[in-house]
């Protein structure tokens, strides 16, 4: 499967997860339900996964955690906020730079149609 047929059975999931939850809880709780639809249709799913930084040759403890990876292709940044701000996009790019993946997802929980929260972001695709 590549990262857009990907990306179509993840947003399918995330609509089954909000159109279940709806808006208003935490990142987490939207995270735990994804990462169980993902699994449930059969699909490698990792969740907070450290991220490590190359930096001069160097490998360092960042402190950066992926949301969740799916597949080791698709990048997913799960957000409950009220708007998609500049950082947030800036972010999952820094995330699919520094692993050198291709796709990824900014998928906020917290608007009445989660169509409206959305936004891929691609990496050399």
């Amino acid at each position: 499967m590549n990262e857009n047929e990907l990306s179509n059975v993840v947003i399918k999931a995330a609509i089954e997860v909000h159109k279940e939850l709806g808006p208003g809880l935490l990142e987490s709780v939207y995270e735990k339900c994804l990462v169980y639809e993902l699994q449930q249709l059969g699909l490698f799913v990792k969740s907070q996964i450290s991220l490590p930084l190359s930096y001069k040759n160097q490998q360092l403890d960042s402190g950066l955690r992926l949301d969740v990876i799916v597949e080791d292709k698709l990048i997913l940044e799960i957000k409950s906020v009220q708007d998609f701000e500049p950082i947030h996009t800036a972010q999952l790019l820094s995330y699919l730079r520094l692993t050198n993946t291709k796709l990824g997802l900014l998928i906020n929980f917290n608007v009445p149609l989660i169509k409206d929260g959305i936004k891929r972001i691609v990496n050399q695709l």
